[in-house]
């Protein structure tokens, strides 16, 4: 079973924005989780586009992969938080108020879904239905 990591750095998105995005994704298949990104209203939502297609991309070159894109899904996705950047903002009688711009860190791990074989089954007997003790009688 093949796995596959992508990883952005230092998005300009705060991570519980991306995480709601993500969210939408985890589990899904690739081609599913591509057109779910593809029509999100959210902004970080073509950065995960871009970070997902990496990811495919990587499972792609990694040896062992059997060459099915169908067969990949999202097995994880989540973002952390990076570094802030801290802003001023001047406020009345000569204060400041602190804006402080976040940063996430994005991951999205696809995986390749095994494939499943079938045991053969045992021919199975019918079933017969108990009665209730009366005998059907034939006219």
């Amino acid at each position: 079973m093949v796995q596959a990591t992508a990883t952005s750095r230092s998005v300009r998105t705060s991570a519980q924005k991306a995480g709601l995005v993500l969210d939408l994704i985890r589990g899904k298949d690739v081609t599913g989780a591509l057109a779910t990104l593809k029509f999100s209203t959210k902004g970080v939502a073509k950065n995960i586009h871009r970070l997902l297609k990496s990811a495919i991309a990587n499972a792609q070159q990694a040896e062992g992969f059997g060459g099915d894109v169908e067969r990949l899904y999202v097995s994880a996705a989540y973002a952390d938080q990076g570094t802030s950047f801290k802003r001023v903002r001047p406020a009345p009688m000569g204060r400041a108020f602190r804006v402080v711009k976040r940063t996430a860190h994005l991951t999205v791990q696809v995986a390749e879904r095994p494939v499943r074989r079938r045991a053969p089954q045992a021919p199975t007997k019918p079933r017969t239905r108990k009665t209730a003790g009366v005998a059907s009688t034939q006219e």
